[in-house]
């Protein structure tokens, strides 16, 4: 979606503000923030709507021309980051806790990750054609984490939740979907690029917005027990350093050029906290501690998209002096 972006680190930056914004405003202000934090609901509506708005399938065309990646892509980010974030989150005591980081860890970024690829010189055009695929998977297999993974904390209520996600889920993207369907019936083809566009550009502020204020409403917990939370963080660094080392590990094997070595590190490395967080938040409203958890992945993220992309440029202007990057 961070296509229409000119610099990723803009929406970088964006987003780290809402992180802040959100977080000074629950600690300093909770009764304000409570009231903040009745806009989830709406906002989460808006962004799965405008998710499927913009969404673009003309670029699927692309994956075809880039099978290797595309299938390298779908393979690291569907079945060996769920074999190493279960196997980390073992680390972690509390069965809430590695619920969240499970679900923090299971869905690759469907938006700000093509930003990165940019600024990174990755493949963008394969990064834009893989995002419809890897955000229907993600979406489709979201209930079999639950199910899978949550156990105790989903068992009695899997039925009212498949509702809720119906509800908050496929009504806003069938509203998203059919107002595409409109605009392409109604609207002559310059003017719906540039609605398309306009509502691309918004797309940080949409998912901004939705990071402030869940953060506004569940930074109480994390700061109810720090230490509680401290594993989180450890995990999740642990677990970025290890699909970062898998990667290169993939990118040598399959002798990836520096492009698609570039995208296949992106997409990753990022991950789908604000939408994992708006349907996790939905599905299960009375886990706080599972909410936070997701929050947190989003602190280590960030700071973790900025140095990779740094290694990856450093390797792409001196490729004799960064093997280990460049593979």
């Amino acid at each position: 979606m961070l296509e229409q972006i000119p610099r990723g680190g803009l929406a970088t930056a964006l987003f780290l503000a809402a992180i802040v914004g959100g977080s000074l405003l629950g600690s300093f202000a909770p009764g304000t923030a409570g009231l903040v934090a009745e806009f989830t609901d709406p906002l989460i509506l808006v962004l799965v709507g405008a998710l499927f708005f913009t969404l673009r399938l003309d670029g699927l065309s692309a994956l075809r021309r880039a099978p290797q990646t595309m299938l390298l892509a779908i393979g690291m980010n569907f079945l060996v980051i769920p074999f190493v974030a279960f196997t980390l989150t073992a680390l972690l005591p509390d069965d809430a806790l590695r619920l969240g980081v499970l679900i923090y860890c299971l869905a690759p970024c469907t938006d700000w990750f093509l930003g990165f690829t940019r600024l990174a010189g990755g493949d963008t055009t394969t990064g834009a054609a893989l995002i419809p695929l890897q955000m229907v998977l993600q979406l489709a297999l979201y209930p079999l984490w639950l199910a899978l993974f949550a156990g105790q904390h989903v068992e009695s209520t899997m039925g009212e939740t498949a509702t809720t996600l119906l509800t908050w889920f496929v009504l806003p993207a069938a509203i998203g979907v059919a107002a595409r369907i409109a605009l392409h019936l109604i609207a002559p083809a310059e003017r719906r690029e540039q609605i398309l566009a306009t509502t691309d550009r918004s797309m940080p502020l949409v998912i901004a917005a939705v990071i402030l204020v869940i953060f506004a409403g569940n930074v109480g917990t994390i700061l109810a027990a720090p230490a509680r939370f401290a594993g989180v963080l450890v995990v999740v660094f642990l677990f970025f350093v290890a699909i970062f080392v898998i990667g290169e590990g993939v990118a040598r094997l399959f002798r990836l050029r520096y492009a698609e070595h570039a995208l296949l590190t992106m997409t990753t490395s990022a991950r789908n906290a604000p939408l994992m967080l708006a349907l996790t938040t939905i599905a299960l409203p009375d886990q706080p501690v599972v909410h936070a958890a997701i929050i947190l992945g989003m602190l280590i993220e960030f700071p973790h998209l900025t140095v990779i992309t740094q290694l990856l440029q450093r390797a792409r202007r001196h490729p004799r002096a960064a093997v280990s990057i460049q593979g």
